[in-house]
């Protein structure tokens, strides 16, 4: 059987075999994972009844959903696969995946306020789990469209944040706690993935891993 091949927004046509068999028909013969930089302002869902952006405008695959959210107001790294073990994996805090996020808030937050961040952070929902968090030099980043709201008065800082847990816009609501408003939010890693050099709207098939010994038989998220 040929490997499968890593595809990318514009290359071949939208329901393009991605694995081949010289041998009997197999359906899903291994779990698909797909890495995504997701565009500011696209839905993380493949439909939407308001006409807005979407991941079927990125990713012309059939079957596959994503393992996680990322608000619509955010960038950077989706992963999305056709297998639910694998989804429950990558999504669910049990499992306590890492998520990197790089963060421009406005204004310089000072030692102490790191500390908070790295302590955990009471919100309405609860504390939060301790992160990692450290001031980063701006990124390298792509153009973000449209560009954020910057007060010439008010500097800006870059934060790399670690965290073990997701919930609802908790990147937003803890730096907002701290009086240092969310400006741009980019994911760049979870767990062991990386956004790499991938472009807004790009995406990349990559070798999923084996199902853990106590993981579900659940073969498909269909």
């Amino acid at each position: 059987m040929e490997a499968r091949r890593s595809r990318r927004k514009g290359e071949g046509p939208p329901g393009e075999i991605l694995q081949r068999s010289t041998g009997p028909l197999e359906r899903h013969p291994l779990p698909r994972l797909i890495l995504l930089n997701k565009p500011y302002g696209v839905l993380c869902a493949f439909t939407d009844s308001r006409g807005r952006r979407t991941l079927a405008d990125f990713v012309p695959v059939r079957g596959v959903y994503p393992a996680g959210r990322l608000d619509l107001d955010s960038e950077g790294l989706v992963l999305l696969t056709d297998t639910g073990w694998l989804q429950v994996q990558i999504s669910d805090p049990a499992h306590k995946l890492p998520k990197v996020y790089w963060v421009q808030v406005e204004g310089e937050p000072e030692a102490s306020a790191i500390e908070r961040l790295e302590q955990g952070i009471l919100l309405r929902d609860g504390v939060t789990r301790p992160v990692t968090a450290r001031v980063i030099e701006p990124p390298a980043l792509w153009p973000r469209d449209p560009p954020i709201r910057v007060r010439r008065a008010i500097p800006t800082t870059w934060l790399s944040l670690t965290l073990f847990e997701g919930r609802k816009r908790q990147v937003r609501h803890m730096t907002a706690a701290l009086g240092h408003p969310t400006l741009r939010l980019v994911r760049v890693a979870v767990g062991g993935w990386e956004l790499g050099d991938l472009r807004p709207g790009e995406w990349n098939e990559v070798a999923a891993p084996g199902r853990p010994s106590g993981a579900s038989r659940g073969a498909s998220v269909l």
